[in-house]
Order: C-alpha cells, then sequence, then structure tokens
C-alpha cells in the first residue's frame, strides 16, 4: 500500500511538471508574434480537428499582424516611442470643423488598419481620429503581446499625443484586447477622456485564456491557470491580477458598452461582471443579437451609429 500511495505521489509530481511544461510553453507561443510573410493565421474555430490537435500538443505559431490597408483621405503618419524604446505608429486623420477626436484602439493580432470603418463614421460625426498599432502589431515594433497589460502603456501614449496635438474633448475607442487597455490606462495613468465606447473586453486574462480553451476543445480546469501564470512570468507581471473588470470600478467618465450575443470568446457573465463594476451611473449597454466577436459597425452599421451618434450628443 506504501508503493502504491508512493507511486500514486510520483506520478503526480510528473503530470504537474508536465502540465506546466505545456503551460509555459503555449503562454510562450500566445504572446510571441512571427515575421511570416503576410500569413494570415486561422481563428482556433476555423482549424480542422487535425489542426487542432496539432495546436493542444505544439501550440500555434502566429504571425505578426501586418497592416495592408491604408487611409483613402489625407492623413499623418506618427511615431511614439515606449519607455522600453519600442517604436509604435500611428495614423492622425483630422475632420473638417472638429469638435473632438476619437482614439481607436484594435483588438489581439490586429492592426489599425481593421478600423477604418469605425473611423470613417466618426469623422462623419465631426471627430478626428487617431489610430494606433500597438506594440508587436501592424507597422509597430516588438514581437511581444501582454493582451492588454503593457498595451495599457500605448494608450497613455496615444492620449498623450493627442491631448498635445489639441484641447478638445477626447474619446477613447476599443474593442477586445483594446478595450481592457483603455480600463487599465484610464486609472493607472489619470486619463481624463470626456466619454469611452468599449466593445467586448474580457473580464480577467485567465477569462481570455479559457476563451481559448475552450476553442480547441480543451478544459479550462487548470489549463486556463497556468496558462495564465506563465503567461504573466514570461511578460514580468502577475498574470491572474490582471483584471478589467477591477479597473471598472475606477472608470467615472460615460461610458457605452457593446457585446454581440453571437460571442463565443467573451462570455455574457464576464460582460455582465465588467458593466455593473463600471463606476459611472452615465452607463449603457447594448447588445447586438447577431453579432459575435467582431466589428459591430460591420454588422450592424445602422444600430451602430444610432447608439454612437446619441451617446456623443450627451
Amino acid at each position: 500500500m506504501k508503493r502504491f500511495f508512493k507511486r500514486l505521489a510520483w506520478t503526480c509530481v510528473v503530470l504537474f511538471i508536465l502540465l506546466n511544461i505545456i503551460g509555459a510553453f503555449h503562454a510562450w507561443k500566445f504572446t510571441h508574434f512571427y515575421e511570416d510573410g503576410g500569413r494570415r493565421n486561422k481563428l482556433p474555430e476555423q482549424m480542422s480537428t487535425g489542426e487542432k490537435i496539432k495546436t493542444i500538443l505544439f501550440g500555434v505559431r502566429i504571425a505578426k499582424s501586418a497592416t495592408t490597408s491604408f487611409p483613402l483621405v489625407p492623413y499623418e503618419t506618427v511615431l511614439l516611442h515606449t519607455a522600453g524604446g519600442l517604436r509604435l505608429e500611428g495614423w492622425w486623420i483630422p475632420a473638417k470643423a472638429a469638435k473632438g477626436t476619437v482614439i481607436l484602439f484594435h483588438g489581439y493580432n490586429g492592426n489599425k488598419g481593421s478600423l477604418f470603418p469605425e473611423a470613417d463614421r466618426f469623422r462623419s460625426l465631426g471627430y478626428n481620429t487617431f489610430l494606433l498599432d500597438f506594440r508587436a502589431h501592424g507597422n509597430s515594433e516588438g514581437y511581444t503581446c501582454s493582451v492588454g497589460y503593457k498595451e495599457a502603456e500605448d494608450v497613455k501614449l496615444a492620449w498623450d499625443y493627442v491631448k498635445e496635438k489639441s484641447n478638445q474633448p477626447i474619446i477613447l475607442w476599443g474593442v477586445s484586447m483594446g478595450a481592457a487597455a483603455i480600463l487599465k490606462a484610464v486609472p493607472e495613468y489619470g486619463l481624463t477622456p470626456k466619454q469611452l465606447i468599449l466593445q467586448c473586453p474580457f473580464a480577467t486574462l485567465t477569462d481570455a485564456v479559457k476563451s481559448r480553451m475552450r476553442s480547441v476543445h480543451l478544459p479550462a480546469f487548470p489549463f486556463s491557470q497556468i496558462l495564465t501564470f506563465w503567461g504573466g512570468v514570461e511578460q514580468g507581471f502577475w498574470g491572474a491580477g490582471f483584471k478589467p473588470e477591477r479597473y471598472a470600478r475606477q472608470i467615472h467618465m460615460p461610458v457605452l458598452y457593446f457585446y454581440g450575443k453571437q460571442d463565443i470568446r467573451v462570455m455574457p457573465q464576464e460582460t455582465q461582471e465588467v458593466f455593473s463594476h463600471l463606476g459611472t451611473r452615465q452607463k449603457k449597454l447594448y447588445i447586438f443579437p447577431n453579432a459575435g466577436h467582431q466589428s459591430f459597425c460591420g454588422k450592424d452599421s445602422v444600430a451602430w451609429m444610432k447608439e454612437v451618434s446619441a451617446f456623443l450628443q450627451q
């Protein structure tokens, strides 16, 4: 009997070590991008069964997103620099007789070139737009992504640039990782935007990792906790402590919050958690019934424009 428990203990130790090795490997793959000749990354739900099995065993090589679309209206390319020396690229696109500026932030593995539908409509409403490639995305330098944690500094840099360029009101708009970075940046750096427009941010980094586990049919426990831990260790922060729902408590300006009812990445309870924790009474949650984790402006431009226009007039 003693020998049995000894073997059981050693088996548990070996499994624990193996799970952590796999977790550390997957966390590295998830947060490190590669130059890969414009290769398009497949979403997990687009993978075949064989590709999903390969992903489970070996992780997935994620190509750095490429900015291949450019504004069709006059614009200025802006270069910003992080404290760590990374060069970030943004586009300043002015509007005629502007009454303010909207700064737009894309999601994980996205780029500023994907934000034209929203930017065009903001300018039609009389707002300058500033579009930024986060570090490790698009035309910005770097290959390491922290899924919103360090990207909060990028939000601050964009804010500083626009603040120096114009003394008009500033609105922050972000989707998914971009929205999470905004939620962290506003209280951390004392930013004072007039309004926020947030689209489907995750509640915690662990929740974001759970989403990835669901998409490849791996059990959320214990893989999401292991990946969150190692992802944070590899990036130099406590992964389990990255909680946009907690930062939401320190948000005191008006917020328009968008969510897609068909979203399979961010769960309804995450949305309710972040929204309910927002520290402002001037908030509205609008749910797009037929949209998933995507551009709501692209999916239902009429409803999107109606909600945004009414919100900006407040």
